[in-house]
């Protein structure tokens, strides 16, 4: 008797439930899809109404025909497949338009299992617009521009582009699958490593992307050569650019390439400004230690810039302009297969008298600066005139040969032009100097993908670096010309060959040759110098690279064989092993130990370092094992270096904590490429120098801060066998550097503010009071004390910055910024040297550092 209700009961519920159920069980569209314009002109007939709309918005939408329904299910169907906004004028009317955010979603997949990707990264390019998968593989995305692209990446996969419209139907998510990279891998471990864009490898090098970059303390634009002095280990000594110091190394020691191209000119305004556009430069990689075998030269450290290397489907460019230059760039594309790159920058400096450019002339042109303390009779002021400007152009032709083979082209002219007219007005004695530096470059590669597993990088380059200068002293008393120009070309094949999703091989050959020409004429008293010389490199390289499946354990490990040939002077063949562990045995530790040896054949020699005019004093010179003396052509071996490194890294939630200790020894030096300013100056003794340090960096990050503090210890000692004492402090033996930053970001305002902190760096007195001056000599001359037995005051420095982010349209977007270097004006003294004046006494001279320095930005993207 009680079993009938419950069947009733059950019965009513089914009934009650059954349209639901069916309802959600049937499919409310059909698998077909159709044109939209098509299927509009269908519903017009139909329901005797009438759509208007623009062609272009609607010409590549297609949709899945609802099965049935009325006129607004059939709409509402349209609206959430296309994300049309459509308006009802009245009864008959209706207007279709397109939004300009949508809300996308998909599932990315391995598309070899068909297995789900967790945690794959989601990029909107050109914005700041990113998320993950979440462990179903599955994305959401909202109000979004509508004319993006996504970037998609995942370990162990290609990176795949694909425009955000294409993924407007929500019901159901879209699919996206993955292929997997057989070739060796580059993903980032650390998403965000002191400000956005920057990001540690697995390999331990750092990254810098410049589209995603923050904002670092005393900048307000992506400059490369001063964002990577944020990081341990690489600081700029006298706040150059173009002098940059990686482990305690000269920086004729960095290997620095642009699109595979060795430059050989990195900075403007001698070296305060970097020359590389960074709007166009995509990618930096800075590398401390395991150098991959791909790499020669550059014994203490690389350098890597690649510019902007996919082609949009949209024209996209900027323009800005600062207190010291400006510049414009733009990406055309002429098809789906072609693109051109433009970029130029120009120095307003000539024609536009600004604080900024004050303090750089100031911390440029000071050599005559005399210590007040020193006893000079008849001191005279002295007047200066300069013209000066600098220009950079870049030029790039992308082109997709088919989807497995890419070819790109890239050009770099940079030129720094000065004429420098100093007056001494009491004695209407003058110095002119006139310089004209340039870099002219252009390369060529080529990526072919063969298959899965096989790849191929053909590159080619050729790079000319011209530095001509004229001093004329004491109204043409003396005149100096210098001429310094280098020719290099180069030709590298890589090829990869994935043994396995986890194991790849790379094997490569590259041929360089490398001729350069130094002249010298000094009419009082007579002198003529005209060297020239050639190198010949031939390396064979070879290296295995494999990754855990559980990606916890990296090893890279190979080595290259060197050929090198100065047809005058030798012919060595060097061998050089590398090797890059780094291994998890935590998930959020990683140990790291690298090794390797390196060697170069090209160097700066430093000379006249009393002159006024800075530029010249560096010469580029061939290495040359030669055993006699010629004027003009001093005795250069082959610089060899061989590095070690253990650290480990602490990653986690919102926190990295990095230790890394090193070893480091360069064979080969001479006392001519060191800028020595004593006894040593013009020896050109043989020697080498051993640096010890221990890098140290904590840095905490979160949605609107990132704070960092990093330390450096280091010990930096040269040996020089002809010199006594044989052991000296180096020329750049900084013990202690310490910097201490703090960013803050919150919707499109960056705020930046940090402290540099650095120990003095070694240098050399005269002996006290007579014993100074050594008489017996013509000229008359300095007698030293021991060399670097003097130590410069410590070096402290506060900057600020701030950057605004807005829109002037739909298109077009705007940033502002403002930066202060050195916000209390401490005067940090950089350098000192000594000289005989003519009034046969001593003079000090002190190389100041910049002082308080603003700048402000303007610039638009679009």
């Amino acid at each position: 008797m009680l079993k009938a209700p419950q069947n009733n009961i059950l019965l009513f519920c089914f009934l009650l439930l059954f349209p639901i159920f069916f309802g959600n069980a049937q499919n409310t569209v059909s698998d077909k899809y159709v044109l939209l314009k098509t299927y509009l002109l269908e519903i017009e007939e139909e329901f005797d109404v009438k759509f208007s709309y623009v062609d272009s918005d609607l010409n590549s939408l297609q949709i899945r025909v609802p099965i049935d329904g009325n006129l607004q299910e059939i709409l509402t169907a349209i609206k959430d497949q296309t994300q049309l906004e459509i308006k009802k004028l009245s009864d008959r009317y209706y207007t279709l338009t397109k939004n300009s955010t949508i809300s996308i979603c998909g599932f990315v997949l391995d598309n070899f299992s068909q297995k789900t990707t967790s945690a794959a990264s989601i990029e909107v390019l050109n914005s700041n617009i990113s998320t993950l998968t979440d462990e179903n593989g599955q994305f959401f995305l909202n109000e979004i521009p509508r004319e993006s692209t996504l970037r998609i990446r995942y370990l162990g996969f290609k990176t795949k582009y694909i425009s955000a419209e294409s993924l407007v139907d929500k019901n159901p998510c879209s699919t996206i699958l993955l292929s997997l990279k057989y070739q060796q891998l580059e993903e980032v471990i650390v998403y965000k490593f002191l400000t956005t864009g920057l990001a540690k490898e697995q390999d331990g090098s750092i990254s810098l992307n410049t589209e995603e970059f923050g904002i670092i303390p005393g900048l307000i634009e992506p400059d490369v050569l001063q964002t990577i002095q944020a990081l341990p280990g690489i600081k700029s000594i006298d706040e150059r650019v173009s002098d940059i110091n990686i482990r305690g190394g000269t920086n004729d020691q960095n290997l620095i390439l642009w699109d595979n191209i060795k430059m050989y000119q990195s900075g403007h305004f001698f070296g305060l400004i970097s020359a590389f556009n960074p709007y166009l430069t995509e990618q930096v990689s800075i590398i401390k230690s395991g150098t991959s075998a791909a790499y020669g030269d550059g014994v203490s450290g690389i350098i890597n810039m690649k510019s902007k290397d996919s082609i949009s489907d949209q024209l996209f460019g900027g323009a800005g302009i600062n207190l010291i230059n400006a510049d414009a760039y733009i990406q055309i594309p002429l098809n789906q297969k072609l693109a051109l790159q433009f970029s130029a920058r120009r120095a307003v400096t000539d024609f536009l008298n600004t604080p900024t450019y004050n303090q750089f002339s100031k911390r440029v042109f000071q050599d005559t600066k005399v210590d007040e303390s020193i006893n000079i009779s008849n001191p005279e002021e002295i007047s200066r005139d300069e013209t000066f400007y600098f220009y950079d152009f870049t030029a790039k032709v992308l082109y997709d040969v088919s989807k497995d083979h890419k070819a790109r082209f890239s050009f770099m002219a940079i030129n720094n032009d000065l004429e420098y007219l100093e007056t001494q007005t009491e004695t209407n004695r003058t110095d002119q100097s006139n310089l004209n530096q340039t870099n002219l470059s252009f390369g060529g590669n080529l990526d072919s993908h063969w298959s899965d597993r096989f790849t191929t990088n053909i590159n080619a380059y050729y790079s000319r670096y011209n530095l001509d200068s004229e001093n004329v002293i004491n109204n043409g008393e003396q005149i100096l010309d210098q001429k310094n120009e280098v020719i290099e070309t180069s030709i590298k094949l890589n090829t990869n060959y994935s043994i396995s999703p986890s194991v790849n091989w790379l094997n490569g050959y590259q041929f360089t040759e490398t001729g350069i020409t130094n002249f010298t004429d000094v009419t009082q008293p007579p002198f003529e110098s005209n060297i020239k010389g050639v190198v010949r490199s031939n390396a064979l390289y070879s290296e295995i690279t494999h990754f855990s499946k559980n990606n916890r354990l990296f090893i890279r490990a190979g080595g290259r064989l060197n050929y090198l040939i100065n047809l005058r002077y030798f012919k060595e063949v060097l061998l050089e092993p590398r090797l890059n562990i780094s291994y998890s045995p935590l998930p959020n530790l990683k140990i790291e130990a690298t090794g390797e040896f390196k060697n170069q054949t090209t160097n700066q020699i430093i000379d006249l370092e009393q002159n006024f005019l800075g530029i010249e004093k560096r010469r580029w010179i061939l290495s040359n094992n030669k055993q006699d003396t010629v004027p003009g052509n001093p005795n250069l071996p082959i610089v060899t270096s061989k590095q070690a490194s253990l650290g480990m890294n602490y990653d986690k939630n919102q926190w990295f904590v990095g230790l890394e200790g090193y070893i480091k020894k360069v064979d080969g030096i001479s006392t001519l490429t060191q800028g020595f300013q004593n006894q040593d100056q013009f020896n050109g003794e043989i020697g080498n120098y051993e640096v010890k340090g221990l890098e140290f960096l904590i840095n905490h990050k979160n949605r609107f801060f990132s704070t960092w503090l990093s330390y450096t210890y280091a010990v930096n000692n040269y040996t020089f066998p002809d010199i006594i004492p044989n052991s000296f402090p180096n020329n750049l033996d900084i013990r202690h550097i310490i910097t201490f930053a703090s960013t803050y970001t919150f919707n499109h305002l960056k705020l930046g503010i940090g402290i540099n902190y650095r120990t003095g760096k070694p240098f050399t007195e005269p002996e006290e009071g007579d014993n100074g001056l050594d008489l017996s000599t013509f000229p008359i001359s300095i007698n030293y004390q021991e060399p670097n037995s003097s130590r410069l005051p410590d070096y402290l420095r506060a900057d600020v910055s701030a950057i605004y982010d807005f829109k002037l349209s739909k298109r077009v977007k705007a940033q502002a910024g403002f930066s202060i270097l050195n916000i209390f004006n401490k005067e940090n003294i950089l350098n000192t040297f000594y000289r005989v004046n003519n009034q046969d006494q001593i003079e000090k001279v002190d190389n100041i550092s910049l002082g308080f320095t603003p700048n402000i930005s303007f610039r638009v993207f679009f």
